[in-house]
């Protein structure tokens, strides 16, 4: 029996809905379906995850598969279903028309506008876009076909972010993978940079500070000749992999240590984020408003530095939830939220927790949930108060544990 079967047998079994299970794990419902259709190879804390909700003991994780099975092959430039990994590139056939780079250019910059709104659950045709790209650039010739690739690699990008977003982090790792091999592609070290920054940004989801600071640093060696935009992006992933690497060390003086290095790199970011006009049509994130504001107040609330961080969150979350988009501000309620419960108001934490329940359920963003997780995780001394209670109600709509 293959894993997909033994999950299909025990999700009748147990008589639960795969959307039930779906939500306990918590994961997106198509991911999962596609997991028990044999389509999507399951994560080891997938597998582990789900033979422990299902109470399989080690059979149904037992079953994964110790490695990657290899992914049908792409014709005609046509993305099969099923397909996530780099498959065999066999190029487009006659002149590759100009013009083609504008609109893949226009339609990835649509793709992230859209992100902010939409989440990660309804923007993933853009695989079928990434694949088309692939074999144009390898029919292209010189200077359009560099750009085909940066293009190709923006779309690679883009894809590792919905599946990050969606809670899938190992397609998320692999699509940041090709990402790193077609910017290559590109010969634009601008692209490269931003690609060890978006693996950066992978790492720090989870929890690896010392990993994020080894790319961050390989991004920053030649930091003079970066675009102000590459820079700011590294920068202040670079500021998140110290405050991480601090909050595991749990010193008081390392993390304040730490609280001046994330200030002195997110500075030095907004020296130049001013100065940010490139083309690029990715990590135009930066420009978007109180962005370095964002990532201050979120070192600070990972540091335990929770007055310091309250100032920031209070001072810039009202023009957030007025201009801001849906996703990102769930996210940034979150954070705030903790921020409370590390002061000891978990009234109040409960209170801005409750604001992101809709925007979780609507979007479908994981990293709102594992925001809440981590906020009940903080909010254990309340367990059994009225505030504890309340959040744990919360969690039980989105199938969050507590």
């Amino acid at each position: 029996m293959t894993f997909g079967e033994k999950l299909r047998a025990l999700i009748a079994e147990r008589g639960i809905s795969q959307r039930k299970l779906a939500k306990l794990v918590p994961c997106d419902n198509g991911y999962l379906s596609r997991v028990a259709r044999g389509e999507r190879f399951p994560s080891v804390a997938l597998a582990e995850r789900l033979d422990e909700i299902l109470d399989a003991g080690g059979q149904l994780a037992a079953l994964r598969p110790a490695s990657r099975p290899s992914p049908p092959l792409r014709r005609r430039g046509v993305l099969r279903a099923g397909v996530t990994a780099i498959t065999p590139d066999i190029g487009h056939h006659g002149p590759v028309a100009p013009e083609l780079a504008d609109y893949f250019a226009e339609q990835l910059a649509g793709h992230y506008r859209a992100d902010r709104y939409l989440g990660p659950l309804r923007l993933m045709p853009a695989a079928a876009q990434y694949g088309l790209l692939c074999d144009l650039a390898n029919g292209a010739q010189a200077p359009l076909r560099p750009r085909l690739w940066s293009l190709a690699a923006g779309y690679a990008a883009f894809l590792g972010w919905l599946y990050q977003d969606g809670g899938d982090l190992d397609q998320s790792a692999h699509w940041h993978d090709v990402m790193l091999e077609r910017a290559h592609r590109s010969h634009d070290p601008q692209l490269v940079a931003f690609a060890l920054h978006n693996k950066a940004m992978l790492l720090a989801d989870f929890g690896d500070g010392p990993g994020v600071l080894d790319l961050t640093s390989a991004a920053l060696v030649h930091s003079a000749a970066l675009t102000p935009k590459v820079r700011v992006l590294v920068l202040q992933q670079a500021a998140h992999g110290v405050s991480l690497t601090a909050a595991a060390a749990d010193d008081d003086a390392a993390r304040a240590e730490a609280a001046d290095e994330c200030a002195r790199l997110l500075d030095e970011a907004a020296a130049v984020v001013e100065e940010v006009d490139d083309e690029y049509p990715w990590g135009s994130a930066c420009r978007t408003a109180h962005y370095l504001d964002i990532q201050y107040a979120t070192c600070l609330t990972r540091l335990g530095r929770a007055d310091e961080a309250l100032t920031v969150w209070e001072r810039i979350m009202p023009a957030l939830v007025e201009g801001g988009a849906r996703r990102d501000v769930g996210v940034f309620w979150a954070r705030q939220a903790h921020a409370y419960a590390i002061r000891r108001e978990p009234e109040q934490a409960v209170a801005v927790a409750g604001e992101v329940i809709g925007a979780a359920e609507e979007t479908g963003s994981a990293r709102m949930r594992w925001e809440l997780q981590a906020l009940a995780q903080r909010m254990r001394p309340w367990a059994r108060e009225r505030p504890g209670r309340r959040l744990t109600e919360m969690l039980a709509t989105l199938g969050g544990d507590t």
